[in-house]
């Protein structure tokens, strides 16, 4: 589609947001030809956006914009969710906390806690990433199915920094490791100069479906000999995220 065509087509789904309708009342509604509202609407309704009426003429939104919208809801529901987790981590740490989710074959930073400090790292929220270069990624990667996982190493991986590992051999042992701990640690394997953390968090049932993670300047984060220690907070922030999301779905 073209700018115009993105611009006629919100003006199609605004117009039908109120109640369903046929192309020729849409056409009247929004003062289009009927043959160029009927060409958005097949375009439409291929991608998700109109669903057809069963049993009569009319369209309405599609099960692709209700989807979206909902997903949008429950990622800001889960962000408000963590928050508190995460005000909590990052006042105890001094370093940038966050929580993300899986998004295919990627992570996905749906919200960022800061610090008052005087490096800070970017805020990510909204980034998508590779699961393998980043341990909020690995955590979750690593209670996948091995047929999954092999699918993923089954493909050419992205590097990032010299640190990034990418045999597969290597990755698996990695993530059998992370399994047995319950944490990831990712020392410049995404960007030089930045060092994170990771444990997961599940639901109810037990299903993992995130990870809080800590990151920070790799001059200062870990602080010397204190990796164990971030570890165990770190592990403890995703237990309690984890027993308020069971606790929520009962």
């Amino acid at each position: 589609m073209n700018v115009q065509s993105v611009e006629r087509a919100f003006r199609i789904l605004d117009a039908i947001a109120d109640r369903p309708a046929g192309v020729s009342e849409i056409a009247n509604r929004i003062d289009l030809p009927k043959s160029t509202v009927s060409r958005l609407m097949t375009t439409l309704q291929g991608i998700g956006a109109l669903d057809h009426v069963e049993g009569s003429s009319d369209y309405r939104i599609g099960s692709g914009i209700t989807d979206l919208l909902g997903g949008l809801d429950s990622t800001a529901r889960l962000a408000a969710a963590a928050t508190p987790h995460l005000d909590k981590l990052s006042g105890g740490l001094g370093e940038a906390s966050g929580l993300s989710v899986p998004d295919g074959y990627r992570v996905r930073y749906v919200v960022q806690v800061d610090t008052d400090t005087p490096v800070q790292v970017r805020d990510w929220t909204g980034s998508t990433l590779p699961m393998h270069v980043v341990p909020s990624g690995l955590v979750v990667m690593a209670h996948w199915p091995s047929e999954r996982i092999d699918r993923y190493l089954d493909r050419d991986l992205e590097v990032f920094t010299p640190q990034t590992i990418i045999k597969p051999d290597d990755v698996r042992d990695r993530l059998q490791t992370i399994r047995e701990q319950g944490i990831a640690w990712g020392l410049e394997e995404f960007a030089e100069g930045i060092n994170s953390v990771a444990a997961p968090v599940s639901d109810g049932s037990g299903r993992i479906f995130g990870s809080i993670h800590v990151h920070g300047p790799a001059f200062r984060f870990p602080p010397d000999g204190r990796s164990a220690a971030v570890s165990d907070v770190v592990r403890s922030a995703a237990r309690a995220f984890s027993l308020q999301r069971s606790s929520d779905s009962t």
